[in-house]
């Protein structure tokens, strides 16, 4: 997870005018795209599980999206295919009433989403979307070190250089990370030389854990709480990577013959680390990519559009292919074994968080709140399916 308020005013007479404009509307312009992704248009009623999937927990978490689109100019795109803020706002000024009970339910957050959306299908080639999850893991911890609380959450380090290169003029510019060394940027310190100590002097630990093994994990899922001697829970969230690239254990857990392929999961893999201990910290400096940590108050977790997640409604995705606070339906060939209650492998999520191994246009990782079954399900969840996008029917060109 990477990182505000809640509440959008509702707009009733720009509402009551949406409205209006979406029933005249007849002739659409052709479907949005981008090189290497293609969109298609389709009908409501042929998403899989449309009519039997509850909408209601995507209404709360596009709520809290629309609180962040609210502040952001009109004119301005969401993303590469996403059209105008304006389009955007006009949408969320439809959103049902949660306080009425009528307008919020399963049939009238549908019924909205229909009148306000026009869904797309993505497609990528021959590629079939993938699907992982992840969670808010919660770890024993201390505000100083002492007894088995040895092991560092680092706070963003006060050498580490962000640069957006498009400020340069570089087309399709991206953000690099580094520090200055004889007044050259230079790439920042890897896992394996943080982990030897580089950071000492650089920056200041948040917290103090008691498990390497559990802290390399709370890096990977990018938030969690820390339960301190007192009962107390700390929220800690990304404040900052260092920019190297994310390298996945798994599979050189996979190439080496530690575990099967078919066996692979978040699960396996802690269970290798914690049998290894000898092999453990060398495997997971395999993976050169490290995260920050800042202090959170209040509600959490944080997604990277900074709002708090919606467990089975947030969603990360790469958003060099898709802008944060998009729509999307989903349908997940996984097993029942990973429904977990509520069925969430068919069903609207939200755009709101973005992660190191999300990479590619068909890439999602589900997000699934905290505790143990949330665990569960995330740590085994690796699985194919398909992806649609929904987009304002409201805007100007459509």
């Amino acid at each position: 997870m990477r990182r505000y308020g809640d509440n959008l005013p509702l707009a009733v007479s720009l509402a009551a005018a949406a409205a209006v404009f979406a029933v005249l509307l007849i002739v659409l312009a052709p479907p949005p795209s981008r090189p290497g992704l293609r969109l298609a248009p389709v009908p409501f009623s042929s998403l899989p599980g449309w009519k039997e999937a509850d909408p209601r927990p995507f209404l709360s978490a596009f709520r809290r999206s629309c609180s962040r689109l609210a502040f952001r100019q009109d004119g301005e795109s969401l993303g590469p295919y996403g059209g105008r803020i304006g389009d955007w706002k006009r949408v969320c000024a439809m959103l049902p009433d949660p306080a009425d009970p009528q307008k919020a339910s399963a049939a009238a957050v549908r019924r909205y989403v229909e009148t306000a959306f026009r869904a797309f299908s993505l497609q990528a080639g021959a590629q079939q979307a993938r699907f992982t999850g992840y969670y808010e893991p919660e770890l024993k911890g201390a505000l100083n070190p002492g007894g088995s609380y040895r092991y560092p959450l680092w706070g963003r380090p006060r050498d580490l250089v962000e640069v957006d290169l498009s400020r340069f003029g570089i087309a399709g510019g991206r953000k690099i990370v580094g520090r200055v060394e004889g007044g050259r940027l230079v790439p920042y310190f890897t896992r394996a030389k943080i982990e030897a100590g580089a950071l000492r002097g650089r920056a200041r630990p948040v917290a103090y854990v008691a498990d390497s093994i559990d802290a390399f994990f709370l890096q990977i899922q990018g938030s969690g709480r820390i339960r301190l001697e007192d009962g107390s829970i700390l929220r800690v969230g990304y404040a900052a990577g260092n920019g190297q690239p994310y390298r996945a254990i798994g599979r050189d857990l996979i190439a080496m013959g530690a575990i099967a392929r078919k066996d692979m999961s978040m699960q396996a893999i802690r269970a290798w680390l914690r049998r290894n201990p000898q092999k453990a910290a060398s495997v997971m400096n395999g993976n050169p990519s490290y995260v920050f940590f800042r202090r959170l108050d209040g509600e959490g977790p944080l997604g990277a559009q900074g709002v708090v997640l919606t467990p089975r409604a947030s969603i990360a995705v790469d958003r060099r292919w898709h802008a944060l606070g998009m729509p999307f339906w989903i349908d997940v060939d996984a097993g029942d074994d990973l429904a977990g209650g509520r069925d969430w492998r068919r069903g609207l999520m939200v755009a709101q968080d973005t992660g190191g191994a999300i990479r590619g246009p068909l890439r999602v990782d589900v997000f699934f709140g905290a505790g143990n079954e949330a665990r569960r399900i995330a740590g085994r969840l690796n699985a194919r399916g398909r992806l649609w996008v929904l987009l304002p029917r409201l805007s100007a060109g459509n």
